[in-house]
């Protein structure tokens, strides 16, 4: 029996250490206030606003439920063995190989805990060197992350798209709504390199394109990061895009610009100006977040604007059709032999790399 209190004192211990890291003391306070605040009589008067709490709780408790309940179960186990009863020692035994088993599993969970991992995600692609070339890459690239979200169970909007005049797409603004979204799309953020014979040339020479991938997390609640006013430049155009000929007959197309850093969104898809602004400033707040993790600033005027290019020596990842197969990670090393297979929406084993590498820093 000794062996056993060894045991569940240990899992003990990494059970607690791994509940620190997870913020599960606070979480878990969030949950209670938002269960608190659900059993209100006057609730659900405010629809939208109910949706969100809802919504904002479900999410919590998903989260939180394994963690919770592998906690009191170790606390049972722990209590039975305090009562030393060696005709329990089997089967103690084996609770203990289980829940070490759930612990082990569980700590996946660990490698999302950032401020934005459980938020849903805004990837946009833009075109970069390489002319038409990179504008065929880009859209190569966008119908990789839908095949990916197909496969993930998650749902994708397109919310702007740039044709290009030729073949392939100049930019695509896509929402992705799932579990962990941005927590498991942040990996993609930077420039992608491909390497082939163009089709877009008589010689079919080889050629190098560029695309550029932007991760965001979606921030619908203007709460969650204040933007000021006067920090916004927003102008009314005519939309050029698709939805019938209301759509191209009213200034329903938004362009904000966040003045200190440059950051210029644009939408024009929906029908309705608001919808159309509200969309444009939820990206917003997502890039200038994005910006924040990246730059370490405490605040939105300490930020500046974004100047990374799609181009040669930015890249992070490059995708090797000619003269042999490689898609290389550039930042864990992590490789594939199948490019095709990659494009087909095999990210995982990138993105399980990238997450395990920046868990271990």
């Amino acid at each position: 029996m000794h062996d056993l209190h060894k045991q569940a004192d240990q899992l003990h211990h990494e059970l607690n250490q791994a509940l620190g890291r997870l913020n599960f003391g606070p979480l878990d306070e969030e949950e209670k206030s938002l269960n608190h605040l659900m059993a209100q009589p006057d609730f659900w008067q405010d629809a939208q606003h109910a949706a969100e709490v809802s919504k904002q709780q479900a999410k919590l408790e998903k989260r939180l439920q394994p963690w919770r309940q592998l906690r009191q179960e170790l606390a049972d186990t722990k209590e039975l063995l305090s009562l030393n009863d060696d005709s329990l020692q089997s089967d103690l035994s084996k609770t203990l190989e289980k829940l070490n088993t759930r612990f082990v599993q569980l700590q996946d969970d660990l490698k999302l805990t950032g401020p934005y991992d459980d938020y849903d995600a805004v990837l946009s692609i833009h075109a970069g060197a390489g002319g038409t070339d990179a504008q065929d890459w880009a859209q190569m690239i966008m119908r990789m992350y839908l095949r990916f979200a197909e496969q993930q169970g998650w749902k994708a909007d397109v919310l702007e798209e740039s044709s290009s005049d030729e073949a392939g797409i100049k930019s695509v603004t896509i929402e992705m709504t799932g579990d962990y979204t941005y927590g498991r799309l942040k990996s993609e953020h930077g420039v992608h390199r491909l390497v082939r014979l163009s089709p877009f040339n008589s010689d079919n020479l080889r050629q190098t394109s560029f695309a550029k991938v932007e991760v965001t997390p979606k921030i619908d609640r203007p709460d969650q990061l204040v933007i000021d006013d006067k920090d916004l430049k927003i102008d009314v155009y005519r939309s050029g895009g698709h939805g019938g000929q209301s759509v191209n007959t009213t200034d329903s197309a938004v362009r904000i610009t966040h003045l200190p850093t440059g950051l210029v969104v644009a939408i024009q898809n929906e029908r309705s100006q608001l919808q159309n602004k509200e969309t444009a400033l939820s990206i917003l707040r997502g890039r200038l977040a994005q910006l924040q993790l990246e730059q370490h600033a405490e605040q939105l005027s300490e930020l500046k604007g974004p100047n990374e290019q799609a181009a040669w020596g930015n890249q992070i990842r490059s995708y090797v059709l000619h003269p042999y197969k490689q898609v290389k990670d550039l930042r864990t090393r992590h490789e594939s032999s199948d490019p095709d297979k990659v494009l087909d929406g095999d990210l995982e084993p990138f993105i399980e790399a990238y997450l395990n590498q920046i868990d271990i820093e």
